[in-house]
């Protein structure tokens, strides 16, 4: 998603003392076995109660050190055909965005935001956050100029990372845009111009030798990172779920996708050299390209097959461990029919999910999906259907042991940065209808997955 608004408060009260972290967290750990958050709880998810021990010492601000204990559960997750696995144990992708998190860790007066979308994600059972492990020049920059960075804004995402442990909710980090919000590949080229390169377009950061340098030197930077709260190390830690190319890429200036497919063959090997054992993807759209001809029409609009990105091609990528796409009929199509957009949803999503399992042989994970409500045409009740809709293609993959990997929302606030909202916002707090969608699809999913996710459950779950 292209984000509208980047002016982040800088006088949000710290809400979360010392305190009451310590005894969620308490209450957190005493509770019975699981993977999966149990929604019927009224706090959050349930682990095996020996799994981790905490320090009762406070590292700053009341955060907690986790330290591991012999025989903990707290395993990297692998990916094995179509299926994401944890210790042997299958695991889905129930999930939301939110991309601001390390920015507002940064400051301690706003750094209880971060705690609270946390908190309030694993009260209804979402089990994965993708966010942005960049903000390139302008306010809060973490990486200043090309390999200078502010170690505060660092210890913003260790924050980040340490506080997504605590909730038991793992992380997919983005490394860099291809919009211009936080930066992304305009400052790359903006960068590489102040160093006297001649470029013309924000697209040769795919192409140009010294941009791409200085794009490897940010993934190895953060992949290297020692987590100042945690004491390990990015690349070590399976907090992570997964890393991500780039948000959103495309190149128009080569429509016939090789400038990206080269980029992102360079990269996916380049990442996997530093970090063999987490889980890469590429951040894509979804959009079908070239090498499909005969996949275009299922495209939203016609254009979306020559912006360079090719979703099958792309996908073939040595490295490159499950499949993205996005959701967004509200901005793809141009009518305001319930039924055209959830049509559109149970194509994009069945197309995609059956070349992922019959040709790709990976888990697609929906990345971003959601509903605008400064449209007018849309409704709370429509994004809920909407969210429902998404919801039940996914359970149906997951009940015949399909390619459906999971979904993340776009996007989860907390009370207090209603200002901020670019429409696809869900406060929690503010919407009980919607925590409730949310909260009975985690049901569902812990229903299935105490099953085998190769067998078909009984008729009696068979209800969506």
């Amino acid at each position: 998603m292209e984000i509208q608004g980047k002016n982040l408060p800088s006088n949000l009260q710290f809400q979360l003392q010392a305190i009451l972290i310590a005894s969620i967290i308490t209450l957190f750990f005493m509770n019975s076995n699981a993977e999966m958050f149990n929604p019927s709880h009224e706090n959050f998810l349930t682990v095996k109660s020996k799994e981790y021990s905490f320090s009762t010492t406070s590292k700053g601000d009341g955060v907690c050190t986790l330290n591991e204990m012999e025989g903990e559960q707290w395993g990297m997750v692998e990916k094995i055909g179509t299926q994401f696995l944890v210790k042997g144990l299958p695991f889905f992708v129930n999930g939301f965005n939110t991309y601001w998190l390390m920015v507002f860790a940064t400051d301690h007066s706003t750094r209880g935001k971060v705690s609270e979308v946390f908190r309030q994600a694993a009260a209804v059972g979402l089990n994965v956050c993708r966010t942005w492990a960049f903000n390139d020049a302008g306010w809060r920059a973490l990486q200043i100029s090309p390999s200078v960075y502010d170690e505060e804004v660092f210890k913003g995402l260790d924050f980040v990372v340490s506080e997504a442990r605590s909730h038991h909710i793992r992380l997919i980090l983005s490394f860099c845009n291809n919009w211009e919000d936080y930066g992304g590949k305009a400052q790359y080229v903006k960068w590489g111009k102040e160093a006297g390169l001649n470029l013309t377009s924000d697209d040769e950061f795919f192409m140009d030798p010294t941009i791409k340098g200085y794009y490897k030197a940010h993934v190895k930077r953060v992949l290297t990172r020692i987590n100042t709260f945690t004491n390990v190390m990015y690349k070590d830690d399976p907090t992570i779920f997964a890393w991500e190319l780039i948000n959103e890429p495309r190149c128009l200036l080569d429509p016939s996708g090789d400038t990206l497919q080269t980029w992102i063959e360079e990269m996916a090997q380049f990442v996997k050299s530093v970090d063999p054992i987490h889980l890469l993807e590429i951040g894509v759209e979804g959009f079908y390209g070239p090498s499909t001809p005969e996949k275009l029409q299922q495209n939203p609009k016609s254009y979306m097959g020559e912006v360079g990105t090719d979703f099958m091609r792309n996908h073939q990528t040595p490295g490159i461990d499950f499949a993205s796409v996005h959701i967004y009929s509200d901005t793809w199509l141009p009518d305001s029919f319930s039924d055209e957009h959830f049509d559109f949803v149970e194509s994009w999503m069945e197309d995609h999910m059956d070349d992922a399992e019959k040709f790709l042989d990976m888990p697609v994970v929906f990345g971003e999906f959601g509903v605008s409500l400064k449209d007018e045409r849309f409704s709370t009740e429509f994004r809920e259907a909407f969210i429902g809709r998404v919801h039940k293609m996914l359970l149906m993959s997951r009940k015949r042991g399909g390619s459906g990997g999971g979904s993340l929302l776009w996007q989860l606030f907390p009370e207090g940065i209603e200002h901020m909202d670019d429409g696809y916002a869900v406060v929690l707090a503010k919407s009980p209808t919607t925590s409730n969608v949310l909260s009975l699809h985690a049901t569902k999913l812990r229903k299935v997955n105490s099953k085998s996710p190769w067998k078909n459950v009984s008729s009696e779950d068979d209800e969506l």
